[in-house]
């Protein structure tokens, strides 16, 4: 009995931890998916084989650029696409997104 109770304890642990986790990345994490579903679109039939959230950028006037990076392949070449989101903080609305290609 007490090794069920000390393993619904750590469950809920490891449960309260991932939900504060979560809320601290929230910020960036609907943009994220829209950025991951404008690279699938554009590239088709090319694997994704990186990601990475680059950082923000905030104006004082109360809009913000999230900035991603991807690694896309497609049959041995390499290329780098950056894709840039800006929004609107107080309504959370996006106002512009822009894709970069860089080959390698």
């Amino acid at each position: 009995m007490k090794k069920i109770i000390c393993a619904f304890l750590t469950l809920l642990i490891v449960l309260q931890f991932g939900m504060n986790t979560s809320a601290a990345n929230t910020g960036y994490e609907k943009y994220g998916r829209i950025a991951i579903a404008v690279v699938k679109a554009d590239y088709p039939n090319d694997d994704v084989v990186d990601y990475e959230y680059k950082g923000r950028t905030q104006n004082p006037n109360g809009q913000a650029e999230d900035s991603f990076q991807f690694q896309v392949k497609d049959k041995g070449s390499e290329r780098t696409v950056k894709v840039k989101i800006r929004h609107d903080l107080t309504n959370k609305k996006m106002l512009n997104l822009i894709v970069e290609e860089k080959g390698k």
